[in-house]
């Protein structure tokens, strides 16, 4: 897997006015400054790691999705419980035939972030990291983090 490619993949899903970011580049993950390296160079799922940093529990605002025959894929947003304070975008693309019907009712529904569906039914519990990537932001996902345009983030690519 490219990183970049797949990155380009992802976004491609939702397309949209405005970029999701100017600039993306694939790092080591010894490279990642913290707390980035902490948050996103492990082989759990996103949803443990907000939940342990911000000591939390997060919801999920679904901004998009869709559903291709079996292949399910949503960008979203996870807040931090019971505020609107955003605490991570992603774009998530999930083989739903991997999972029992009423799971992938559960995933659809956009109401649970996924990681903590499938922590709840015990299945794909483990996570493998792809890529690091830092990213300038654009104006979409500077509006989604309130960051400034061009604003350093860090994110994964993860399977």
């Amino acid at each position: 897997m490219n990183p970049l490619d797949e990155l380009r993949s992802l976004t491609n899903l939702f397309p949209a006015s405005e970029p999701l970011f100017v600039k993306a580049e694939h790092i080591p993950s010894a490279l990642t400054p913290e707390p980035y390296k902490t948050l996103l160079v492990h082989d759990h799922h996103m949803t443990v790691a907000m939940e342990t940093h911000h000591g939390s529990s997060v919801d999920v605002r679904v901004i998009a999705q869709k559903l291709d025959d079996l292949i399910y894929a949503r960008e979203i947003l996870l807040l931090k419980h019971g505020t609107d304070r955003v605490v991570q975008y992603g774009i998530m693309r999930f083989d739903l035939s991997y999972v029992t019907e009423s799971v992938r009712q559960e995933i659809i529904a956009g109401q649970t972030p996924l990681g903590r569906i499938l922590i709840n039914h015990n299945v794909l519990r483990h996570i493998d990291l792809g890529a690091i990537l830092e990213i300038e932001a654009g104006p979409r996902l500077a509006a989604h983090l309130g960051v400034p345009v061009g604003g350093v983030t860090y994110g994964r690519m993860a399977t």
